[in-house]
């Protein structure tokens, strides 16, 4: 792409509207930011767009997502399914709801009915919508837990999840195939309305989800026994959550739940967040200090779209709040459900437990514990949400729970996603269940390691941005593939699966095995003494990310583990 003749473009075709190109005017004499916005057109990958907001062919504006929508809408039209609709909504990030209403009167213009929410709503409602209104597709506008810069838009199916092979490379042609603007349908939001191809959502299906719900809670006599006890401290991070969050809290018959004031209401500049993700300990500052002054149990966070949840639990023995990866608060939630269903007698036929390449190996341990399947697929709980799918079409399983690494996690099947609200419920039932015992969850959570091993995993992320960024990705990610390392951390590499070639290699002997799951730009290193890393470059940012995990004989063993493990991983696999 000549990034200079598509600035000239974009500076004076009259398509572009003052606002634009007053911005572009301001960089005139930036030839390197000129070139970062122009050098490509944003990619739309397999779960949508992504990126920084301004003008430009590299950065989110209402016309790269009009053009992203005239592809999506050209397949829909391909497939034959425009006349069931979309289902659209939105976060509280900057221009979220006008590129909703962009997305909208664009799939509107051509001739397929959108249904829109009225006011932003989290990630997994969006997917339940998708399904209760028997839509063909949905739209989220969001950039999940990115800086206040980013805003995206991600791409759901009739079934509810995010798209997956083969739909999704074929839903990326169809808009790569979009390169005129002129091709690009729009039309005035009053005609959508008044040609019943605009619909506002009504509140009718907030109430179905929050009914959806209470479904999977397993003891109600539990949350009533400790409702005046149990001290919660919540935090939406002025994202989604707050209104739903709250409300399951109440329904439930929890009392005292404190909302941090600050991160209450939405605010796109996340003004006392640095970064608005559950997994960053400095996002917790001021939860923590409310928590502290209202001694509570348990702490929780939902990040912007309110699909993932951070939580600390409070140590009755050090009065110091512990912070937990996903990892422990997905499996805390998994154990609980699998133990109480497995004892109570309602344990589905043929149960089974989703969990990703880069999940905790804890989750296998406490599957078997239980005589419940674990599946696992690759990163991302896109694949998490097919194998729902799978499993009602194919009659195989009954999915019981669902997980990843990255703070994501689901319980039932009313989303085809990972959902926040729901595990916030899940979570309290189970900090319910402790103080009914006189414990805390973090006891429950150490109660888990000495029952079933000491398993504790670690993460590194490299950012590299722009044009030299992707391509020293490229070159880690080569070196680790062509020159495998043979020894990291102090443990043999006993095997490496590069589910790029789909090929596993026994570095002990030679042999070689195919690998089940789908092509993926991805290398997982099998050590010795039930420990792995795993490398990957992240699908919606400009990152390379590197997962390890370990099994000790107590908490100091695990960590010490954990540390070497994760200094020889940067030392050795994440430079080119």
């Amino acid at each position: 792409m000549d990034y200079r003749k598509e600035y000239e473009f974009w500076l004076n075709d009259p398509y572009f509207d003052e606002d634009t190109k007053a911005e572009l005017k301001a960089i005139a004499g930036d030839e390197k930011e000129i070139e970062d916005r122009f050098y490509r057109e944003l990619e739309f990958g397999t779960g949508g767009l992504r990126g920084v907001l301004g003008a430009g062919t590299n950065r989110m504006n209402i016309y790269v997502v009009r053009k992203a929508t005239q592809g999506l809408s050209n397949y829909i039209k391909k497939a034959g399914t425009q006349d069931k609709g979309v289902a659209i909504s939105f976060d509280s990030r900057r221009m979220s709801p006008e590129f909703a209403d962009e997305a909208a009167l664009n799939f509107a213009a051509n001739g397929i009915k959108a249904y829109v929410f009225d006011s932003l709503h989290p990630t997994p409602m969006l997917s339940y919508a998708v399904r209760e209104l028997n839509c063909t597709a949905g739209v989220m506008i969001t950039a999940s837990h990115n800086p206040p810069e980013y805003n995206g838009y991600k791409v759901y199916w009739e079934d509810g999840a995010q798209i997956t092979a083969p739909r999704d490379k074929e839903i990326i042609s169809e808009v790569l195939a979009v390169t005129d603007y002129a091709q690009v349908l729009s039309m005035e939001k009053e005609e959508a309305m008044a040609k019943g191809l605009y619909e506002v959502i009504s509140s009718e299906l907030d109430d179905k989800y929050m009914e959806e719900l209470k479904k999977q809670i397993i003891h109600p006599e539990l949350i009533h026994e400790a409702a005046d006890k149990l001290k919660i401290v919540y935090t939406p991070f002025n994202g989604t959550g707050n209104l739903p969050v709250r409300r399951i809290l109440k329904e439930l018959g929890f009392k005292n739940v404190y909302v941090v004031h600050e991160q209450e209401n939405p605010d796109p500049d996340f003004t006392t967040l640095e970064y608005p993700n559950p997994e960053d300990p400095k996002a917790f500052t001021l939860a923590l200090k409310l928590a502290k002054e209202k001694d509570a149990d348990i702490v929780l966070a939902t990040d912007p779209d309110a699909d993932r949840l951070g939580i600390y639990a409070k140590d009755k023995e050090s009065g110091e709040y512990i912070p937990f990866t996903g990892n422990m608060s997905g499996m805390v939630i998994a154990e609980y459900i699998l133990r109480e269903r497995r004892s109570l007698g309602i344990m589905p036929e043929n149960p089974a437990l989703v969990t990703t390449i880069v999940t905790t190996n804890l989750a296998p341990v406490v599957a078997k514990n239980y005589d419940v399947a674990c599946i696992e697929t690759l990163t991302g709980f896109k694949y998490i949400g097919e194998q729902i799918k799978w499993f009602k079409e194919r009659n195989t399983f009954n999915y019981v729970f669902g997980l990843e690494e990255s703070y994501g996690c689901l319980a039932g099947t009313h989303s085809r996603d990972k959902d926040a609200v729901v595990a916030v419920m899940c979570l309290c039932e189970v900090a319910a269940y402790c103080a009914c015992k006189g414990i805390t969850l973090w006891d429950e959570m150490k109660r888990i390691y000495e029952e079933y091993g000491y398993f504790r995993e670690g993460i590194h992320t490299v950012t590299l941005k722009g044009i030299d960024g992707a391509r020293q990705i490229k070159a880690i990610m080569d070196k680790n593939r062509t020159t495998p390392a043979k020894e990291i951390g102090g443990l043999k590499v006993l095997a490496l699966r590069d589910y790029k070639t789909g090929e596993r290699t026994d570095l002990l002997t030679g042999e070689k095995s195919r690998l089940e799951l789908p092509e993926s730009n991805v290398l997982y290193f099998e050590l010795e003494n039930d420990s792995w890393c795993c490398v990957r470059p992240s699908g919606t940012e400009p990152k390379i990310k590197f997962y390890m995990g370990v099994k000790g004989t107590s908490l100091e063993d695990s960590e010490g583990k954990l540390e070497s493990l994760k200094a020889d991983v940067i030392e050795k696999l994440s430079k080119e």
